[in-house]
């Protein structure tokens, strides 16, 4: 069985957005493109949300990012995610300002994904926060998706 991946907006706007300029961005974007190579090795799933947010901006950027996400099945922003976001964001495991990030990891968390790829370091994946994310996300009684960069999922 192929591991289930929620892939997060970042991942998406990094494999359409045009090569930066910026060192670290760059290598980011590298990075993500030779994962994205490899994702038939995976089950990737997104959802509305990613859907949404990869339309914003820019149109011709826009239909860039759109192209990434046809075939992607998309997962469903049910109640259940709903409540978990709430909850990560009432216990401060996510902060309030970052309601979209939340929801992200409950969609992921609801739907059984065993990973949540991101390049959002200040939020999802931030090493100092995935262990209050995981206790709260199980005290709903989830399992939390690991949440980590395309680098840490390439494996290499």
């Amino acid at each position: 069985m192929k591991p289930s991946v929620y892939v997060e907006t970042t991942i998406i706007s990094y494999l359409a957005a045009r090569e930066s300029a910026d060192v670290v961005v760059r290598a980011h974007q590298k990075l993500t493109r030779r994962w994205w190579r490899r994702r038939r090795a995976l089950d990737l799933h997104v959802s509305p949300l990613v859907v949404e947010e990869a339309g914003r901006g820019d149109p011709q950027a826009s239909r860039r990012r759109r192209r990434f996400l046809q075939g992607v099945p998309l997962l469903a922003v049910t109640p259940e995610a709903r409540a978990v976001a709430r909850r990560l964001l009432s216990t401060k495991a996510v902060a309030p300002r970052a309601e979209v990030d939340a929801l992200h990891i409950a969609i992921a968390a609801v739907h059984g994904m065993g990973y949540l790829v991101t390049w959002n370091c200040r939020h999802p994946a931030n090493a100092r926060l995935r262990i209050r994310i995981e206790e709260v996300v199980r005290s709903t009684g989830y399992e939390p998706p690991l949440i980590c960069t395309p680098e840490e999922l390439l494996g290499e």
